[in-house]
């Protein structure tokens, strides 16, 4: 399985504002770019706070893109994978819809009804007691075919990716806006790291539209 972490951020590492509402950070060829990777993969993963927040599609936008997904013999969109532990997905989310096969990762504190409800609109991924196993998940993910693998997104799920050894690329376009706030969401939220880091090796710097895109690969 191959994870990319694919987000947009400020000049100053904020994924939004502090009311946690989407911004436009980046232009249309950044938006292209996206459309691009994510025609390039088998499943996009959000966390359940992107759906609540922004109520992604997270469906390929390129009609051309579509169609060489077409000539590929796989789907016309990638797989939509929620993280949410709770179960707090919104049963009229637009990635439950039926564009594209759908994904939601729980935990086993979810309560029954919201799975039951959830299973109607969605293939069922249990793992962990409290929280999502990430890496059980993921290995339940990679037994249904899924092994390209982008995430979007939001901080804590990419934090909680970086801390659980699943991330093998980060493709960050930095945006020229400052939104500052303390508050305000960062690329890797959570509790943070404090002894080991996760470093990384820069691969490429791309300008883009008025910012640039920046690609590391993981060093394990």
């Amino acid at each position: 399985m191959h994870v990319v972490v694919n987000a947009a951020m400020s000049a100053d590492g904020k994924l939004s504002s502090r009311r946690r509402e989407q911004l436009a950070i980046s232009g249309e060829a950044d938006f292209s770019r996206v459309d691009r990777l994510r025609a390039d993969s088998d499943a996009v993963v959000v966390g359940v706070g992107t759906v609540l927040a922004d109520d992604p599609h997270l469906t390929v936008k390129d009609d051309s893109l579509v169609e060489r997904r077409r000539e590929r013999g796989v789907p016309d969109h990638p797989a939509r994978v929620v993280v949410d532990s709770s179960g707090r997905t919104p049963l009229d989310a637009a990635v439950l819809d039926d564009a594209a096969a759908s994904y939601v990762c729980l935990s086993e504190r979810a309560p029954i009804d919201e799975r039951m409800a959830l299973a109607e609109r969605a293939e069922l991924v249990t793992a962990g007691e409290e929280r999502v196993d990430l890496p059980r998940a993921f290995a339940s993910l990679q037994r249904e075919g899924l092994e390209t693998l982008m995430v979007e997104g939001g901080g804590e799920l990419i934090f909680s990716l970086f801390e659980t050894g699943l991330v093998d690329e980060l493709r960050v376009y930095v945006g020229p806006k400052v939104i500052g706030g303390r508050d305000a969401p960062t690329l890797a939220d959570g509790e943070g790291f404090v002894d080991e880091f996760p470093t990384l090796a820069l691969e490429n710097v791309e300008r883009l539209d008025e910012g640039a895109l920046l690609t590391w690969e993981v060093e394990r």
